[in-house]
């Protein structure tokens, strides 16, 4: 299901988010669809899509019922904490610890072979109700596909397959050769790119259609940019995000 909020910042519109829908906010997923910096006569103004699996207690849902579940949110230093510890736990244990584990990666890979490639996954992460697997293969490159569509689409199908397990409750993460840290450090380095273009021009630049978790990097890295803001544009889960110089207004 999928929500929308307000708020100053985006920690006020997350909470605001917990409250209403009467989760925890380790419950959902936070997009944020606009994202204007405060100024001498201008407020500060965040806008988020909130993307869960549980029906909320006060609201009622959005026409949008995609869901994505991406890599751990890392705008949290509190999570992140949490997070290295969790990961550095499961180092030495690719192994799965219980039948849940062993069914999620006989899916995927089954899922894999049924593509026709060869491949052997084993347990990358273990946190509380999520679980990354890593995919080990020799056709690597495919099985990720442009911009890791392909990996996203067989990410989508291993949490399907855990709900209908029973476990709702859990994320599945898929990866392979890493490529959501180096995605991560990518999608970085052109956001700080983008911005120093749309300064030197005073005017916008539009990006290319990205996953919600990959525009919420985007929105965060440019928080900070004081002259500049980002805006999401467009339909569906793959949205484009509008980076434009704040003095210029929205081209």
């Amino acid at each position: 299901m999928v929500y929308e909020f307000e708020g100053r910042t985006e920690k006020e519109a997350i909470d605001r988010a917990a409250e209403e829908l009467g989760l925890r906010k380790d419950d959902f997923d936070v997009e944020i669809i606009e994202n204007q910096r405060s100024g001498l006569f201008k407020k500060g103004y965040v806008k988020i899509q909130v993307h869960t699996n549980q029906n909320g207690s006060n609201r009622n849902a959005g026409a949008d019922e995609d869901e994505y579940f991406g890599p751990p949110d890392h705008s949290d230093d509190r999570k992140a904490a949490g997070r290295r510890q969790s990961s550095q736990s499961v180092f030495g244990e690719p192994e799965p610890k219980n039948e849940f584990e062993k069914e999620m990666i006989e899916f995927v890979e089954g899922i894999v072979k049924r593509m026709g490639y060869g491949g052997q996954v084993s347990v990358l992460f273990r946190e509380d109700r999520k679980i990354g697997l890593k995919i080990d293969s020799e056709y690597s490159s495919i099985l990720i596909g442009k911009k890791g569509k392909n990996l996203d689409a067989l990410q989508l199908l291993a949490n399907i397959y855990a709900s209908r397990k029973g476990r709702e409750d859990m994320k599945i993460i898929l990866d392979s050769e890493n490529y959501r840290i180096r995605r991560e450090e990518s999608l970085v380095r052109m956001a700080y790119t983008v911005a120093d273009r749309v300064r030197e021009n005073r005017g916008s630049v539009l990006l290319e259609p990205m996953n919600p978790f990959d525009r919420r990097l985007i929105h965060t890295t440019l928080n900070d940019i004081a002259d500049v803001e980002t805006k999401s544009e467009g339909e569906g889960l793959y949205k484009q995000i509008r980076v434009y110089y704040r003095g210029a207004g929205r081209r």
